[in-house]
């Protein structure tokens, strides 16, 4: 079945993200007809799957195992900062938004499923028991809180709760 998305889905969700993007000190690719694709890509899955995983990673349709490519992705940032775009390059650098850089393909950081599953074990490297509550930490955007539970939305990125994980 083929999901389909208005082309007014597209313009409200793209700018919602270029907003979204601007304000948190972000940029999408300059290329609005490649850009639109992309965010298009992202509403079909979101339809298909409930949450808008990567258009250009292989989905495993089980939200727990895609969290780390719900966009923004958690490897957005290390992306940005290394090579000037994300995996999909739906966010860019000032530099590439300059013309100082080109987009180009970049290599996949995330984990084949096997791989994924063993990291889960144990995160941090080490054990404490000394803090009062446990330590939540964003993926998106590395937001550290200490209490009981997430938060429902992030506060800096506005990822929700599902997008947090036990750090300490």
């Amino acid at each position: 079945m083929q999901e389909t998305v208005s082309q007014k889905e597209i313009d409200d969700l793209y700018n919602r993200l270029n907003n979204y993007a601007e304000k948190a000190g972000y940029h999408l690719n300059p290329d609005v007809a490649f850009t639109k694709s992309l965010v298009e890509s992202l509403l079909v899955n979101k339809k298909r799957y409930g949450y808008m995983a990567c258009p250009c990673r292989l989905v495993s349709g089980e939200k727990s195992l895609d969290t780390d490519i719900i966009c923004p992705c958690d490897y957005r940032d290390a992306d940005v900062d290394e090579y000037g775009m994300c995996y999909c390059a739906l966010y860019v650098s000032q530099k590439v938004l300059n013309g100082e850089l080109n987009v180009q393909a970049i290599p996949e950081r995330r984990l084949p499923p096997e791989e994924k599953i063993d990291n889960q074990s144990n995160k941090t490297g080490f054990k404490s028991t000394s803090l009062s509550k446990p330590v939540w930490r964003c993926n998106v955007c590395g937001y550290l809180c200490g209490r009981e539970r997430p938060p429902e939305v992030c506060p800096i990125c506005k990822a929700t709760k599902d997008r947090f994980e036990q750090f300490l």
